[in-house]
């Protein structure tokens, strides 16, 4: 079974900053994508950002040149810089792991973007 458990969300004011971690436990592969969605009230859930094992990545165009997604393989965590937040970041944000066709989710954490 795999669990994700994350940390790092807040409330911030707008140009601030935040950073996000995620780690997972379980029977994970070494072969994997960990990712960050979020989903904003009364919003469809949307990609912010993916990493795979390699390294590789891939961004929302609304966080690219803000936000910076990485991971630490050995500790099967992934971390989400957020720079320059926008009240339109407000959301819940939550961390992704794709095994083999299937996607694990953690159980959210809010972030707030407000003055």
């Amino acid at each position: 079974q795999v669990q994700l458990v994350e940390s790092g969300g807040g409330l911030v004011q707008p140009g601030g900053s935040l950073r996000l971690s995620c780690t997972a436990s379980g029977s994970i592969f070494s072969n994997n994508v960990m990712g960050w969605y979020r989903q904003a009230p009364g919003k469809q859930r949307e990609l912010v950002a993916r990493i795979l094992s390699s390294g590789s990545t891939n961004y929302a165009d609304s966080v690219k040149g803000r936000f910076t997604i990485s991971r630490d393989n050995p500790k099967n965590t992934v971390y989400l810089q957020m720079n320059s937040l926008k009240p339109e970041d407000t959301a819940v944000y939550r961390c992704s792991l794709e095994i083999h066709l299937t996607t694990y989710w953690g159980q959210g954490t809010q972030v707030t973007v407000s003055s």
